[in-house]
């Protein structure tokens, strides 16, 4: 299971809206002049990811709790998006390829399929994110922010 820290936004009604940070690599790296991932990163959006899970237990805002996702739908997910229009790509390209037998029309094909898969891929995804198996789910949830009190006072 990968797991994953949050932060609580809000709760109502059983739904939690929640704010995960994105993790990368780039503090770690000594090559970051050269490196095209840091350059990817610094044009990316700086803010956290917004979520929304079921939850029965009320929460806080301010609340941590630690997210998991099953790694076979991580893994299904990737192969979902990445293959989809790959294969599409392939097989649209080699069929007008065959049908027109033209390097301009084999290329309009891989076009026309990646896209085609892309847009297939977007499909498959919206029909089977809503199942439980896609979900990230709640493993554990750190005591909320007012809980601890902690008493400085010097005692003589």
């Amino acid at each position: 299971m990968m797991k994953e820290w949050a932060t609580v936004a809000s709760w109502e009604n059983g739904i939690a809206t929640l704010h995960t940070e994105a993790k990368t690599s780039c503090n770690s790296c000594n090559a970051r002049k050269g490196c095209g991932s840091h350059l990817l990163n610094k044009l990316g959006p700086e803010d956290a990811e917004v979520i929304k899970v079921a939850s029965r237990q009320p929460l806080k805002s301010g609340q941590r709790i630690e997210l998991g996702i099953r790694e076979s739908s991580l893994l299904g997910s990737a192969l979902l998006v990445y293959m989809t229009p790959l294969v599409g790509l392939f097989a649209v390209a080699g069929l007008f390829q065959a049908l027109f037998h033209s390097d301009l029309a084999s290329a309009c094909g891989a076009l026309l399929g990646g896209c085609g898969g892309f847009i297939l891929s977007k499909g498959i995804a919206a029909m089977i994110g809503s199942k439980e198996a896609f979900q990230p789910v709640i493993l554990s949830v750190a005591l909320p922010p007012d809980a601890l009190r902690v008493d400085t006072a010097n005692y003589e």
